[in-house]
């Protein structure tokens, strides 16, 4: 086990963005965190993240309450960029590096070359689908053991979208877990062992995919479409 949550909850300005959440993470597991909009999913991840504060209830990490130590293990990549328009692709690794004890700046270059990227382009120059290549190669660049992935695949054409799908792959092993949110289901159906819906803040179902093939021959999107 990886990660727990017993009754995790958030309380923003009276809201619960995320309510009671009971879930364990298991390791060398790729999950999709599944819901709609205002779900709780960002939420939750950032929680997990370290970026911000649960109301009540408690997130334990490798069997131990989770503190600040541990997000040197934990990559999180967010929705919004989080480097500056200004630089150039080999600044935002020069930039994670001075951040992260565990960021590899030699794999760095090989997962931007291999994504078609130049490290003397400008950031602020690269279309949506080279920022979103970007992002995912300075996320995967650090020795995580939990990775956490916020829409990865939002907002990118379908060749992008199978080249980051190729990385994350190519990255995730028995030694790591990845989170992926995501509203694409048909994309991730083919490699994500568990799947975990979310509905206004409370998860409301695991579902091991296989299992469910096997056992009841639904997809990914026939669950979905079943909760939501």
């Amino acid at each position: 086990m990886i990660l727990e949550c017993k009754d995790l909850t958030k309380i923003f300005v009276g809201k619960r963005a995320v309510s009671n959440v009971n879930l364990s993470l298991e390791k060398g597991r790729i999950y999709g965190l599944l819901g709609e909009n205002g779900s709780g999913k960002t939420t939750w991840m950032k929680m997990i993240a370290g970026l911000t504060k649960p109301s009540s209830g408690e997130i334990l990490y490798k069997g131990h309450r989770l503190c600040y130590r541990d997000k040197a293990e934990i990559a999180y990549m967010s929705t919004e960029p989080f480097y500056y328009d200004y630089m150039k692709v080999e600044d935002v690794g020069q930039y994670y590096q001075d951040f992260f004890e565990d960021f590899d700046l030699k794999k760095f270059r090989e997962v931007i070359s291999r994504s078609d990227l130049d490290e003397s382009m400008k950031v602020r120059n690269l279309s949506s689908g080279m920022s979103a290549k970007l992002k995912i190669a300075a996320t995967i660049s650090r020795k995580a053991a939990l990775c956490l992935l916020d829409e990865p695949l939002n907002g990118i054409d379908y060749k992008a979208r199978e080249e980051i799908i190729s990385l994350i792959l190519d990255e995730a092993g028995e030694e790591n877990t990845f989170v992926i949110s995501t509203h694409l289901l048909e994309e991730i159906e083919s490699f994500v062992d568990t799947a975990i819906f979310i509905k206004a803040g409370e998860v409301v179902k695991t579902a091991d995919l296989e299992r469910e093939r096997i056992e009841s021959g639904r997809s990914l999107t026939d669950i979905y479409m079943e909760i939501m």
